[in-house]
């Protein structure tokens, strides 16, 4: 069962332990709908992760809200988009599980391991990550793991799991400057068929919150908004709907 297809609501691990995790892809997280800003060499490497040059391991660390969650979704609505299974796993929903879901996991094509400072300092935890990512490289697979922070810089408490998160390449996700935002607020719109001009986007971003995820949730409430009253956006509809 390939783990990029959210609408299914329940992912199950490669092994068969039937345990419940309600995880999926958002089918906006894609490649064709992320700013990549400074990020423009990280994201070739993504997409180029299963060419015949590409890096098996690719490891991402940055802050809140630069989108790394959003890359490794779409790294696998790539790989399932070339017929090729995918798992996305965000410890910081399915750490409170035991680790059983890695088991076998070097059955799939891509692992995306998302939040990994959510499980670190617990012994279970990290040696089943140890022997995940060596079944993973002997098999030739590919494998993506975010954390908040640099390698070298995570709480890791096995050596050679620390070991291990050096093996492939790192990337740091820069946070985007304002045109960098701007940009990637009116790809959002565009990608969700909204008409916004560039004087709205502009007082949109001066006047809503830096965080891109809670730029984007405002952007579709106002988007809901627009449709009920079969209005246009426009500055002061951007006023009265947000109460600013």
């Amino acid at each position: 069962m390939k783990a990029s297809t959210p609408r299914s609501g329940a992912v199950r691990p490669p092994s068969g332990h039937q345990l419940p995790l309600r995880v999926g892809l958002r089918d906006t997280a894609t490649f064709a709908n992320f700013h990549p800003g400074a990020n423009a060499s990280l994201v070739e490497a993504l997409r180029n992760q299963f060419d015949s040059r590409g890096e098996p391991f690719v490891f991402l660390w940055g802050g809140e809200s630069v989108g790394r969650s959003h890359l490794l979704q779409a790294a696998c609505h790539q790989a399932s988009a070339r017929d090729l299974r995918a798992l996305y796993l965000p410890l910081e929903e399915l750490g409170h599980f035991p680790p059983l879901m890695l088991e076998n996991i070097e059955r799939l094509d891509l692992v995306a391991i998302d939040d990994l400072e959510c499980v670190l300092g617990r012994s279970r935890w990290e040696e089943a990550l140890f022997h995940c990512f060596n079944r993973l490289r002997d098999a030739d697979k590919r494998l993506i793991v975010s954390a908040r922070a640099a390698p070298r810089q995570l709480a890791v408490k096995l050596p050679d799991l620390a070991s291990r998160l050096g093996w492939g390449v790192t990337f740091h996700v820069q946070s985007l400057d304002d045109p960098g935002r701007l940009e990637a607020l009116k790809l959002r719109a565009r990608d969700r068929g909204m008409s916004l001009s560039e004087e709205v986007a502009r007082y949109i971003l001066h006047r809503g919150p830096r965080r891109l995820d809670e730029l984007f949730a405002m952007l579709e409430s106002l988007d809901h908004a627009s449709l009920s009253a079969q209005r246009k956006l426009t500055i002061p509809f951007v006023k009265r709907v947000l109460g600013w």
